[in-house]
């Protein structure tokens, strides 16, 4: 088999006309070392607070990264066979890293023209040096190449973190997490900083399995009766403060939808009620949920946290697998999103206060321009996160910008996050982003609707100045 080269491009994703690109490629030199602001991802913060060697290749790069595992499932390959672990109570897979990487190199392939190929080509000649493409003739080469790698003091994780000019990450945890590894990184002396971000769905969707073990756990913790309406909310109140002491500076909600509900006292007290009974209907759920992101706004209101929500996936699409391995192995699928009528009770009440920041996204792309860019064109409240998940990507990207600038403009988005648990793919993403958002802005200087210096400010405002606004770091 024939062994191809791995060369990144100087002008990756630029603009293909030689003006537009020529600007581009201006505007990018500017802001492309600039540090990386990553306000919300899923990366595990105990690599941290360790500061443990990563052990393979196929633990870092390809069992973490639901991206990548389901292009393969997708063909067929078992999850099994990857050495992801069943959580169902059968035996674990003895499974050979090495053998579960030899099938992601046999398979590599698939990914063309994907953003999980872009990414890893980025990962595997920028991070690891390597020249030759992924394949089934290089796997086993690639996999002893990464593993010793990873095995020296410049590839353990902090060691990445200063590498790459991160300044600051957000982890993701809910409610019932003690934060420990927090703890350790900020009594280690370290001076890397990994924050953490309220995410309350185990506690706020009735639907989430074990719900009503998770509320005798929330009240445990908090010393509240969260099998009342007060308590629960005093619960929230109380959670909510723990997390802000560990640096929390965010929310998140990763609701079904963006339904959102403001009913009276009375009547939300009667509902939790019924949503705390083992026989709660999809109907009382569904409400249930849209009057906590309306709670939760006004929490936001009142601490300061900034409020994020994440709707419109069908999450654990595929029973089988969720059965067999839990949440999050790629069987979440994008569904319709309603914004107008869904965010109206919330907005009613907390919109217009220019002191709130909630960040909205959405997987529906039909909405950014007849729902959410004329939304966060008026709201104070209301700003637009950047494109996320199955649209992080180089066209995905493009379509945003295209979409919500005329109507939003730049300064009603939050720049970019990464939204990933593959720590390597961070600056990976980051690099894309950069890449696409100065091609964009020098489509619009070629066009004359704006100056060069104007692109080159908003270049630096995309990159990393809104982010730290947004998410107030």
């Amino acid at each position: 088999m024939t062994v191809q080269p791995l060369k990144l491009h100087p002008d990756r994703l630029l603009p293909a006309d030689p003006e537009v690109r020529a600007i581009a490629r201006r505007l990018h030199d500017r802001i492309c070392n600039l540090p990386i602001v990553s306000p919300h991802g899923h990366t595990d913060p105990a690599w941290f607070a360790t500061d443990a060697p990563f052990s393979n290749a196929t633990a870092l790069l390809l069992q973490p990264d639901h991206y990548v595992f389901r292009m393969l499932y997708s063909q067929g390959i078992p999850l099994e066979a990857l050495g992801l672990a069943p959580i169902d109570g059968s035996p674990a897979p003895d499974v050979d890293p090495r053998a579960a990487w030899r099938i992601l190199g046999a398979n590599y392939h698939l990914f063309r023209g994907t953003p999980s190929r872009m990414w890893l080509d980025w990962v595997f000649a920028e991070a690891f040096g390597l020249d030759v493409q992924l394949s089934a003739a290089t796997a086993d080469l690639y996999y002893d190449h990464i593993t010793s790698q990873l095995a020296t003091p410049a590839f353990r994780p902090r060691a990445l973190f200063d590498r790459y000019g991160i300044e600051v990450i957000t982890t993701t945890e809910g409610p019932l997490d003690s934060l420990e590894h927090h703890r350790a990184v900020a009594e280690s002396g370290w001076k890397g900083r990994v924050l953490t971000a309220y995410r309350p769905d185990p506690v706020i969707d009735p639907e989430f399995e074990g719900f009503r073990a998770n509320l005798a756990r929330f009240a445990e913790l908090t010393g509240e009766d969260a099998f009342s309406y007060r308590g629960y909310l005093a619960a929230h109140r109380n959670r909510r403060a723990f997390f802000a002491a560990h640096g929390a500076t965010s929310t998140d909600h990763g609701h079904p939808t963006a339904q959102t509900a403001d009913l009276a006292p009375h009547e939300a007290e009667a509902l939790f009620a019924r949503v705390i009974r083992p026989d709660v209907s999809p109907a009382d759920a569904e409400l249930f949920r849209a009057q906590m992101l309306t709670e939760m706004a006004g929490m936001s209101a009142d601490d300061g946290l900034v409020m994020q929500i994440h709707p419109g996936s069908f999450r654990n699409h595929n029973p089988a697998i969720f059965a067999r391995f839990g949440r999050d192995k790629g069987a979440d699928i994008p569904t319709r999103t309603d914004y107008v009528h869904a965010l109206r009770p919330l907005l009613a009440r907390h919109g217009n206060n220019p002191a709130l920041t909630i960040i909205v996204f959405t997987l529906d792309e039909s909405v950014y321009a007849r729902e959410l860019a004329p939304l966060a064109g008026h709201y104070p409240a209301l700003k637009l996160g950047p494109a996320w998940w199955f649209h992080d990507s180089p066209e995905g990207m493009r379509r945003f910008r295209h979409a919500m600038t005329e109507t939003a403009g730049f300064y009603n988005t939050v720049g970019f996050n990464d939204d990933t648990r593959a720590f390597l793919s961070i600056p990976a993403r980051h690099d894309v982003a950069r890449r696409i958002d100065c091609g964009f802005l020098a489509g619009l200087v070629a066009e004359h609707q704006i100056e060069e210096w104007e692109a080159a400010e908003l270049a630096q405002d995309l990159t990393y100045n809104l982010a730290k606004q947004a998410y107030r770091l």
